[in-house]
């Protein structure tokens, strides 16, 4: 294992440049942290992700590349030495220009990585020359270099042992002498075409990273001082949790706690890499650690919430006492890479959630084709609007009463979908959005606040 740390810096941690002035405090109190994952300056990746979808009119791609330009020009005017960077900055907004005719003409999944990615590769070349007028030793590198994934554009799948072996070769030697700022989200395949790891990947990059590295600790850098009972923002009396197991914390990043990309713990736990989550406008506060035992696992740990839910329900008489109705229902989902997360199942129907795994944003849709072959088995109903609520605890299958207590506080709402039983963290339930604050709400109210 490497000695040192990797530190991880979200969107809000390196926003403008007064954000990145405080996450080279942080770097420069830490002398074990030598390599530094970046995402795009808050704003940015939005920005981009509206040009990739195609934006038909040239004055208003021009007006959202001035919109990007101005973000970045307000850190370029505040170094004392901005030549370097700054040139380097306008090369890649050229590209933005191009890549984003490009897409206005065709747009593609590739094209769009392309696009995006170049968020991370200006907010680096920025945070580094911050860093360096702050007296610490960076040196700026392209993950592309090392972080080799598959050609699935838009949510690629790493490949860890090649990445290992790059790491090892190109980035450990260069953190024995320097401190090291890379990007998050961004890699590429055998090819060398840009890749990215999906929306949120910033965080799941960087524990890959920190994996490749065999790094002593992670810290994942944000706006708010570690992992809270529920989102602050829905729940004004959420509050913080000092030490949290990496299952719960995984069912929570799972299930829609936006603090946290679903798939980060993964490497970190494959490793037993201990992870930190804190506020980098308020380190002193503390935050979150993430470990594999913690003293204490409470019956209710936090609730989650996960926006843009599609619920498909299948129904079918043929269903009835019948063998192999749901092992065709999957090889048809199978077949057209339809992602499921939650399913129920009666005699007669199965409802099923689909996952949301790549760039787009919005709630997840089932292909029209993969509709046409399911509707030859069975009727299809699509229900979009809803929100997935998860309460994440412990030991919750050997508990007894609380259900009582949480449907009780629940009474006035109608539940969509109820999934307990396959994981003694979790129970989850479908509502309408318009009703998924309210009771996040009620539940926090009643079994974090009583």
């Amino acid at each position: 294992m490497s000695s040192f740390n990797v530190a991880k810096f979200g969107g809000t941690s390196v926003a403008n440049f007064e954000a990145m002035s405080r996450c080279a405090i942080i770097i420069e109190n830490n002398l074990n942290t030598k390599l530094v994952v970046s995402s795009a300056c808050s704003g940015v990746t939005n920005l981009l992700v509206e040009l990739a979808n195609g934006v038909v009119n040239e004055q208003q791609r021009i007006k959202i590349i001035e919109k990007l330009a101005d973000i970045h020009q307000a850190v370029l005017t505040r170094l004392e030495d901005s030549t370097n960077t700054e040139a380097e900055v306008s090369k890649i907004l050229d590209t933005v220009s191009h890549l984003a005719e490009d897409a206005s003409i065709q747009a593609s999944k590739k094209l769009t990585d392309q696009l995006v990615s170049c968020g991370e590769l200006m907010s680096t070349h920025l945070l580094t020359q911050v860093m360096r007028e702050q007296g610490i030793n960076a040196i700026r590198f392209d993950i592309r270099q090392v972080l080799r994934t598959n050609d699935d554009f838009g949510k690629a799948e790493p490949n860890v042992a090649q990445t290992a072996q790059l790491a090892k070769e190109k980035l450990v030697p260069l953190c024995q002498e320097f401190v090291v700022v890379t990007q998050g989200f961004i890699g590429s395949d055998e090819q060398g075409n840009t890749t990215t790891l999906g929306r949120g990947g910033s965080d799941y990059s960087a524990a890959l990273i920190a994996e490749a590295v065999k790094a002593k600790g992670l810290e994942i850098w944000t706006d708010v001082p570690g992992i809270y009972t529920t989102d602050p923002r829905i729940a004004e009396k959420a509050t913080p949790i000092p030490e949290i197991s990496f299952s719960e914390a995984s069912e929570m990043a799972n299930f829609g706690a936006k603090i946290l990309h679903p798939s980060t713990l993964v490497p970190a736990l494959r490793h037993d890499i201990p992870v930190f989550v804190g506020s980098s406008k308020e380190p002193e506060k503390g935050g979150t650690w993430i470990r594999h035992q913690v003293q204490s696992s409470p019956l209710f740990r936090a609730l989650a919430l996960r926006d843009n839910q599609t619920m498909v329900t299948l129904r079918s008489a043929k269903m009835f006492h019948a063998y192999g109705f749901l092992a065709k229902v999957f090889e048809i989902l199978a077949k057209h890479k339809v992602s499921v997360d939650l399913i129920t199942t009666s005699e007669i129907s199965v409802s099923l959630t689909l996952d949301q795994t790549d760039t787009s944003g919005g709630a997840p849709q089932l292909p029209a084709v993969a509709r046409k072959e399911l509707e030859e088995l069975c009727t299809v109903e699509i229900e979009q609007n809803l929100s997935l609520v998860a309460l994440i605890g412990n030991n919750m299958g050997e508990s007894r009463g609380y259900a009582k207590q949480v449907f009780g506080t629940l009474e006035d709402l109608n539940l969509r979908m109820i999934c307990f039983g396959a994981s003694p963290h979790n129970l989850c339930f479908l509502v309408h959005e318009s009703v998924s604050r309210h009771a996040i709400q009620k539940l926090h109210q009643e079994l974090f606040e009583a």
